[in-house]
Order: C-alpha cells, then structure tokens, then sequence
C-alpha cells in the first residue's frame, strides 16, 4: 500500500518571531510541500494565543490557494460550535470556486482557545456542543443544496453556486468523533498528536461501524501525528526538544511567547514530574532519521488501517522545520 503524507500547520510563533513571520513562513511551508510531492496541506485554528498565529484558517486558505497550484489545501480545522453553518458553507464555496476540487474542510467541535475567547466568539453566550451534530448535518445540506422540504428555510442557497464541492472530514480525538464520523458516513481523522491514549480502537469503531452515505461509499481516514526528523537520531532529539518544553509549559500554564529554543529546553532543571510528563507526551510524537521515521509512519499506518498520515511539526528554527519535511519527503515519496 502506497503511503500518502499530509502536513498540518498551526503557524507556530517562535520566542523572538512576529506573527507576521509566522504566517509568511506557512505560505513558504505550503509551497515547498507542494513541490514535495505532499497530499494536503491544512491549517489550524486557535484563539487568544501568542504561540500559534493560525486563528482564521478559512481567510489563510484563500491565500494559500492563490500560492499554489495543485496541492489540496484544507481547515485542520473549523471549530464548528462557534458558528453559522450556513455561513462555513458558504466561506467554503468561495473557496471550492477560486480553487476547484482542492478544498477540504475539516470540522472538529474543539473550543480552540481559553474560555473568553469561546465567550467573545459567541456573543457572551456558553459554547454549546450538544447540537454539534445536527450543525454538522445543516452544514453538509448547504454544501450539497439538499436542505429537506420540511425545513423552514427549503430553497435557500448557499451561494455561491458552484460546481464543486468542498470534502468534509471529521476531526477529533477522542471517541465521539469517531462515532459520529461513522454513523453519518464522512471522513475521520484521529488527531494523535493531540490525544496519545485510545486512538486505535476509535479508529476501529469508525472503520467497523461505518455507515454507507450519499458523501461516501467506505470508510476514508487519516492520523495526525507530531513528526521531526533530521539526519541524525541525536539532532532529532536536540530540534524536538522545544516542542517537550512547549509542551510542559502549556500544561503547567506557564507564560510562553512561542515555542523555547532548544538552548533554552536543554538548559531548563526538569522535575521528575516533568520528565514523567515529557514521555508520555512523546506517544504522540515520532522522533529521529529519516529510515526511523519511515519505519514509524509505516507502523502507525498499520495500526490505524490507513494510506495517509497527517504530520505535523514545530520547531524553533523555521529551517529545522523545512529540513524535517524535506528529509521524510526524500524518504518517503
């Protein structure tokens, strides 16, 4: 089976970077995987954060798009409890319209950010994600004009119309997700680097219990993992190490203003505690050269019954993070 690689990016801001550079590096980021030979390239969205500059995937994409040329481009994703489905149909249509069949938008119900932005994003008013179901299901109508008769809105648009449609995923990471990809027949995407226990058997459920759907016949699915690779295990480990103490400050709820230098990880007195938590942050990485990263990835796409693997990666030095992906691609594709 032939292995598909995608790269997620969270436009990361390292300790000293304007997010200005943050988002230039991205579009950089999307144009090298395109020459790469990488599948998709998504981003994320996150709110009220200095470490990741990545908060309006939807308007990112658009330039992304313009950038590019064939690469499929895509939301890592939409926080979809936050807004008007009918709306993300549309922003989604626009984008399917200046960039046919390269549009994947990816839905998670996440809040992505602390809880005032949740607040700001919704009129002062509680998240609510009991109904993410059914926005999931108003959103597919819009994009498929296939709102029912019965609906009090039947004949409404989304405009504009195009003649493409956006691919759908349902991303998460923990079981629900899962569950509901499978009963409403859409795409899934385990996001491993965000949960490290209990993704096989989502993935197994979702893959069992799939249901046939009028988007999509058998089940199509991906995992999202942290990957860094460099020439050597030893300079793997040295680039990875900021991304261990990002990772220990977001936990503890340290201040951070981007992601640590490795100087600065390497230096940091880590308490027995911490380096309990380093590990066990480290079931959602993979970690080394490029011969061990192909044999993880190759591993992981086993395990979780796929051909494509979604990587992700942050790293002080926006070169260590090219180099990265340059390396797996030499490998790998």
């Amino acid at each position: 089976m032939s292995l598909k690689l995608s790269i997620l990016d969270q436009s990361p801001v390292s300790e000293g970077q304007s997010a200005e550079e943050a988002l230039k590096n991205t579009v950089e980021l999307a144009q090298s995987a395109e020459k790469w030979g990488y599948t998709r390239f998504w981003v994320s969205e996150h709110h009220d954060t200095y470490s990741l500059a990545g908060s309006s995937p939807e308007v990112l994409l658009a330039y992304l798009a313009a950038k590019t040329e064939h690469i499929r481009v895509g939301s890592g994703g939409v926080m979809l409890p936050h807004y008007s489905p009918y709306k993300v149909a549309e922003n989604f249509r626009v984008l399917e319209g200046l960039a046919p069949g390269r549009i994947d938008l990816g839905v998670g119900r996440a809040p992505g950010g602390m809880p005032r932005a949740t607040i700001a994003l919704n009129k002062s008013r509680t998240r609510n994600v009991d109904d993410y179901p059914e926005k999931v299901e108003e959103l597919l109508q819009y994009l498929y004009d296939d709102l029912p008769e019965t609906n009090p809105l039947y004949g409404l648009k989304a405009s504009p119309m195009v003649k493409t449609v956006p691919e759908l995923w349902m991303l998460g990471s923990s079981p629900a997700s899962a569950v509901l990809a499978a009963k409403m027949g859409l795409p899934y995407n385990f996001a491993l680097f965000i949960n490290g226990e209990g993704g096989v058997s989502f993935m197994n459920h979702y893959i069992n219990n799939f249901t046939p759907s009028n988007y999509l016949e058998k089940p199509k699915n991906m995992v999202a993992v942290f990957a860094i690779c460099a020439e050597t295990d030893e300079e793997a480990e040295r680039v990875a190490s900021s991304i261990d103490l990002s990772m220990i400050m977001l936990e503890q709820g340290m201040e951070s203003k981007g992601t640590p230098s490795p100087e600065k990880a390497i230096s940091y007195r880590y308490s027995p505690f911490e380096l309990t938590r380093i590990q066990e942050n480290r079931k959602r990485m993979i970690v080394g050269n490029p011969k061990k990263i192909k044999q993880k990835l190759e591993e992981l796409s086993e395990l979780y019954q796929t051909d494509e693997i979604m990587l992700v990666s942050i790293t002080y030095d926006f070169q260590d993070k090219l180099k990265s992906y340059a390396l797996i691609a030499d490998e790998m594709l």
